[in-house]
């Protein structure tokens, strides 16, 4: 893959952590504004070079980083524009809500351990008082004469632990016109329930929502589980795909009269992975339910499996323990056999994967995948027709931190891809620069890039949008 450098022309700074960035046209207006929705709860855009507020939910959210010593992975995950925003104004968010902080689900941090049937068989159970908190999916408006305001309450969901909540998790399918909600596994670390892997389980799903049916419905329980909803709300559900960890968003890449989905999976403790598929078959929820009910299993031809728990990207799920003759190496243990091998043949092969610890000279040790953006722009040749992704922070950028872009193509025989590192030339002098989102716009012509200086969220005003250029 040949070698691409690019450079960063920042855009808006000094402000709090983006988790989403995209591009809209306002009603009235006739040029795409860049939105930046920041973790804490606001949502600017740039107008006239100028960074203007757009909406500010803060009241909303959960009290962020407070027993984390400043890190945390909830608050204002989500934002979408409908395709038609210009002409009806409506867009979707997806955030954890202020007061539902609960004591979480396991009182201490877990670890599967083979030996030990009990954690590998663990169940969620007094869910509604064992849970972390509550994340919401909005349908708000612009109003043509105000500001916005909340029209409608899509879903919501009890979060078993602080963790995998997705992030940049609302984008609309240019396919089918439907909504597609990222949720990540519930958290803590290996899926201790095996949430992502159960058909009813909201939680470890990708999920597309027909915004336009039954678009009457509002005030939703409080559930973790499709077959808890009302069925004019299950009748509103498909699911796309099942097995995912946590998912920095999905991305859709024209190609002739289709569409290449991109996905990437954050891994556990050994690689991130980047998926790709043009084809699948999305299973309505009432079908899923119903399969549950009559003890049977649903018609799963075309349907889309990233594997998670039992494998992460390319490996079996692995548990990672130092040697205790040789503290340089370390030994690796299958976690869930049965489960890895029960999928070895049914899951999704990843297009490309990057790894926590690689020492070959052209490539990085990674932390987490926190973006993934097909490109279709012409100004930056070497990267035109490719999927760029983004890492929180390379292992090796101590103690300056920095992130790392790089990018991969879909081969024509559908096989597995290496991937590049994309060289940056701008001078983040003695500032830490964490990677935490990558956007593009509508066309997907331009790229941007969200940085931040800190890991903690309660650091404020130390983020940078830039744009990606030649």
């Amino acid at each position: 893959m040949i070698k691409v450098k690019v450079g960063l022309r920042p855009i808006a700074s000094e402000i709090n952590l983006p988790t989403v960035l995209k591009t809209t046209i306002l009603p009235g207006d006739s040029i795409e504004r860049l939105f930046i929705a920041t973790q804490v709860g606001e949502i600017f855009y740039i107008g006239n070079s100028s960074l203007r507020t757009f909406l500010d939910i803060r009241p909303r959210i959960l009290k962020l980083g407070v027993s984390s010593g400043g890190y945390d992975e909830r608050g204002l995950l989500g934002l979408a524009f409908h395709p038609e925003f210009y002409y009806n104004g409506l867009f979707y968010l997806h955030y954890s809500v202020a007061g539902t902080q609960g004591p979480g689900a396991l009182p201490e941090s877990f670890n599967p351990n083979p030996c030990d049937a009990r954690t590998i068989n663990l169940r969620w159970i007094n869910r509604e008082t064992q849970y972390d908190h509550i994340d919401t999916i909005e349908e708000w408006i612009l109003q043509s004469n105000g500001g916005p305001q909340k029209r409608r309450t899509l879903l919501n969901l009890r979060r078993p632990f602080s963790n995998h909540n997705g992030v940049n998790s609302l984008n609309f399918s240019p396919e089918t016109g439907k909504l597609v909600l990222t949720t990540g596994d519930g958290g803590s670390g290996y899926d201790p329930f095996n949430l992502s892997q159960d058909d009813l389980e909201i939680a470890g799903k990708i999920i597309e929502i027909d915004v336009g049916k039954n678009k009457y419905i509002n005030n939703p329980p409080i559930v973790t589980r499709f077959n808890e909803l009302p069925t004019t709300i299950q009748e509103t559900l498909t699911v796309m795909a099942k097995g995912v960890r946590n998912i920095p968003g999905i991305s859709f890449q024209r190609y002739y009269n289709q569409y290449i989905k991109y996905a990437g999976n954050v891994g556990q403790d050994l690689v991130e992975s980047i998926f790709s598929f043009v084809h699948y078959k999305p299973i309505p929820v009432t079908k899923l339910i119903q399969a549950s009910f009559m003890n049977s299993e649903p018609d799963k031809e075309g349907f889309i499996n990233f594997g998670w728990r039992g494998w992460e990207g390319a490996f079996p799920a692995s548990i990672i323990r130092g040697c205790t003759n040789n503290p340089t190496l370390d030994e690796k243990t299958i976690a869930y056999y049965n489960e890895a091998a029960a999928l070895s043949g049914s899951r999704l092969q990843p297009l490309t994967s990057y790894f926590h610890k690689d020492t070959r000279p052209d490539k990085f040790g990674g932390t987490a995948l926190t973006g993934v953006q097909a490109y279709m722009g012409k100004r930056i040749p070497g990267l035109t027709g490719s999927v760029v992704f983004t890492d929180l922070a390379r292992k090796e950028s101590q103690p300056q931190v920095r992130g790392a872009l790089a990018y991969t193509t879909v081969r024509l025989n559908g096989k597995q891809n290496d991937f590049s590192v994309i060289q940056t030339d701008y001078d983040f002098g003695s500032q830490s620069a964490y990677y935490v989102n990558l956007g593009t716009n509508l066309n997907q012509t331009r790229l941007y890039l969200g940085v931040y200086g800190s890991m903690k969220v309660t650091d404020f005003n130390q983020g940078t949008v830039f744009e990606i250029v030649p």
